[in-house]
């Protein structure tokens, strides 16, 4: 049994970009808005590079989502911008996912 966390929706994706509230990290932003259950979007733009860039960053960002499933006690939408830089790794997204999380107070 999989747990779907992602955020695919369109109307989902603007609900959080129009009402959300946003947290800064130094690699990326994450826009959040309270929700029922606990779900993920991830918005890297063409500014980032192409199709494979991009989708590779999502990857990362993905994982590094991830790994902080267990440890939420609230139930949010979530989406992640990721700035642009030269090199994207994954323990630089989740050093700034963990970050974010404490900042905002939504880990256990």
């Amino acid at each position: 049994m999989t747990f779907d966390y992602r955020l695919k929706k369109e109307k989902d994706f603007n609900l959080v970009f129009n009402k959300g509230k946003r947290l800064f990290s130094s690699c990326m932003t994450v826009v959040y808005f309270p929700s029922k259950e606990l779900k993920a979007g991830f918005a890297v733009s063409k500014k980032h590079g192409g199709s494979v860039k991009r989708n590779r960053i999502k990857r990362l960002l993905r994982e590094s989502f991830r790994s902080f499933l267990p440890d939420f006690g609230q139930n949010f939408f979530f989406v992640f911008i990721p700035k642009v830089q030269n090199e994207y790794t994954l323990k630089q997204f989740k050093e700034s996912m963990g970050y974010i999380f404490k900042k905002g107070g939504f880990l256990k």
